[in-house]
């Protein structure tokens, strides 16, 4: 499967694996939904950080949640 085609089936799938990578609790503020599809090169390209770099630091999860909220809708 390509995750390169911004769709809003490959930005769930992008979104949820991120979740489940960074371990988030809270699963609403990642609701596929909030994201805006325009934003999908940026959300891919931080979902490939995290896959690249594998195990997370507490501080570093933090920091991807964070830039994530910014790619919210407003």
């Amino acid at each position: 499967m390509s995750l390169n085609q911004p769709t809003q089936e490959n930005l769930k799938i992008i979104i949820d694996d991120m979740a489940e990578r960074l371990q988030v609790v809270n699963r609403s503020i990642m609701d596929p939904e909030d994201y805006d599809l325009e934003k999908y090169e940026d959300i891919k390209s931080l979902h490939d950080m995290i896959v690249m770099k594998g195990q997370l630091s507490v501080s570093e999860i933090q920091a991807f949640v964070q830039e994530l909220g910014n790619y919210r809708k407003q």
